[in-house]
């Protein structure tokens, strides 16, 4: 595996540090989940990775060009934590205006709006104005915005709150078929159960990584039969 994104001494300040001095390396093909509770910086951690916010000091980079960088956007899949969805278009015209910015041909932007709205289960509600959608249903929509154009790397926020289980798995099975194409996929969540489900976790707490391996290791290490008992024992230090 090569290394495809490097976060490197990465801080970010508002009125109050956010993140402080974040080292991170990716691999090409891996899923690599972000876990902690909301607030901990999960996700201005993704919004700076996508190149949607600069950090205060250190550096990232992605295919060795340091973000941001326009020339890397037809790369990259964002799904926000907060859906930016045109409401009065239909959920086909969504998918069609994003095909059109993402510069996709006619034809294969049409087969690839049949394949995402059918992963996501939506086919049946494309015509459907996204102002009468569910709040799990703009989910949906945004996900399947962020798979359209079959990016290098896919960068989900809590891809799977409101969504039900049996989804939920589907989601994950194309993920781990993604990850076999070679695409590498980062996402954030705060259910600890999704932690075995990557192939590498970072644990985030208070604006730092606090912990971070393959999810064995992690048990391991702290001596644990869950990733709550591993967030819990890692944010005292390592103690039982």
């Amino acid at each position: 595996m090569s290394e495809i994104i490097i976060v490197n001494d990465v801080s970010k300040s508002y009125d109050q540090p956010v993140l402080q001095n974040i080292d991170l390396i990716i691999e090409t093909g891996v899923i690599h989940g972000f876990i902690g509770p909301s607030g901990s910086g999960k996700t201005t951690l993704m919004r700076m990775i996508a190149g949607l916010e600069s950090p205060s000091s250190g550096s990232i980079y992605i295919k060795d060009l340091r973000v941001p960088d326009l020339s890397l956007l037809p790369h990259i899949g964002y799904m926000a934590q907060s859906d930016a969805l045109y409401m009065d278009l239909s959920g086909y015209e969504n998918l069609k205006f994003f095909s059109q910015l993402f510069k996709m041909k006619k034809g294969s932007a049409e087969n690839r709006i049949n394949d995402v709205a059918a992963l996501v289960n939506l086919t049946a509600d494309l015509k459907k104005k996204v102002k009468n959608y569910s709040g799990g249903m703009k989910r949906r929509l945004s996900l399947a915005i962020a798979l359209l154009h079959q990016p290098d790397i896919l960068i989900l926020d809590e891809p799977t709150v409101g969504i039900d289980p049996e989804l939920r798995a589907t989601i994950w099975s194309e993920m781990h078929q993604m990850k076999e194409n070679g695409q590498t996929i980062l996402m954030t969540t705060h259910v600890m159960d999704e932690a075995a489900r990557c192939d590498y976790i970072s644990l985030v707490k208070d604006g730092t990584i606090i912990a971070s391996g393959t999810p064995q290791a992690l048990l391991k290490k702290y001596h644990a039969q869950t990733f709550d008992e591993v967030f819990i024992r890692a944010g005292r230090g390592g103690q039982s």
